[in-house]
């Protein structure tokens, strides 16, 4: 049987749990929070008071910690892009004409994430200390430009760089919020904060996925996984460009910046392979093919190799200038 054939049975195989996923790791769209929870009420009398508040508080925040934020909202905010990706992989079955399991939860899924960007977006609007018009130029870029994480259709490796990727965004939100609080900016660092538990749920949940097929299919899921991790999980931002700008350098320089704060470095990419090896139980997988030993063996190694090569890796301490955050960001 062809790989194809044996992804997509075990997916069909799988797919009656993903409704005991959806209870366990999503929260119903009633009783889950909304941006407006977090922003001033405009038909509330004192709205540009709680306006003033924030332009107020947002001064204190510097100017690589604005390019991350902007940079963060911007890849929430191409969620269509992610959405359609997802909705194309083996097993998603969106076309069947029943109610597939893994179409609805890539839609609800999506749907949380939603929020995200929507919450993020106001409060730089608000904020009165980024330009607006180039955050959304390069929102629009990149969505326009596609997407390519080197999943192809393949549910195996799109599962493990969702898990690996929503972790990710978890840490950087997470220490956002921190930086926010940090500088007496408590509305912000809880939507950040709130954002961040959100993306802990999510990759929870894409955690899940990848046990549940490595307990039906563990060559397929052990090559995949060893497959995604020697392209490197790439950001899904990573084609990220400003006006006038070629794809991916924006994404380079505001990595950097990202690194500068310690919002997202080379180490917590370490540790999050080091957690998804123990959480799968890589070092302990027996009756493996040889090609599937080898592909764990390779996993086992990777983060003391990769953590020799951070020890080496430089990058840049120069502040870059974006257009996003203009002299009206704090420097």
């Amino acid at each position: 049987m062809s790989i194809k054939n044996v992804r997509l049975e075990v997916m069909q195989a799988i797919e009656p749990k993903v409704e005991g996923f959806m209870e366990e790791f999503l929260v119903p769209i009633e009783k889950i929070w909304q941006p407006t929870d977090f922003l001033p009420d405009s038909q509330s009398d004192d709205f540009f008071d709680q306006v003033e508040q924030i332009r107020g508080e947002a001064k204190e925040l510097g100017y690589d910690f604005w390019v991350t934020l902007v940079a963060d909202t911007i890849t929430e905010e191409a969620l269509p892009t992610y959405e359609s990706w997802l909705m194309d992989v083996e097993g998603i079955d969106q076309h069947s004409g029943k109610d597939n399991g893994w179409s609805k939860w890539v839609r609800a899924w999506t749907a949380e994430e939603n929020r995200h960007g929507d919450v993020l977006n106001k409060y730089l609007y608000l904020s009165g200390r980024v330009n607006m018009r180039e955050v959304e130029i390069t929102t629009q870029h990149l969505i326009a430009d596609g997407f390519d994480i080197g999943t192809d259709r393949d549910p195996y490796k799109n599962f493990v760089y969702t898990t690996f990727q929503e972790l990710a965004t978890n840490i950087s939100h997470k220490r956002v919020g921190k930086m926010a609080r940090q500088k007496g900016n408590g509305l912000l660092a809880k939507m950040c904060t709130i954002i961040a538990g959100d993306e802990m749920r999510h990759h929870l949940a894409y955690r899940e996925f990848v046990k549940t097929i490595m307990g039906q299919d563990p060559d397929g899921m052990v090559l995949a996984f060893a497959d995604m991790m020697k392209k490197k999980i790439v950001m899904p931002a990573h084609f990220l460009r400003e006006s006038g700008g070629s794809i991916g350098e924006a994404f380079e320089q505001f990595s950097n910046c990202a690194q500068r704060l310690g919002v997202y470095t080379a180490q917590d990419y370490i540790e999050i392979l080091k957690k998804l090896n123990d959480y799968w139980e890589i070092g302990q997988l027996g009756g493996l093919t040889d090609q599937a030993e080898k592909a764990r063996d390779y996993l086992m190694k990777l983060p003391d190799r990769l953590q020799r090569i951070a020890e080496r890796m430089q990058f840049s301490q120069k502040q870059q200038t974006f257009k996003w955050v203009e002299a009206n960001g704090m420097i």
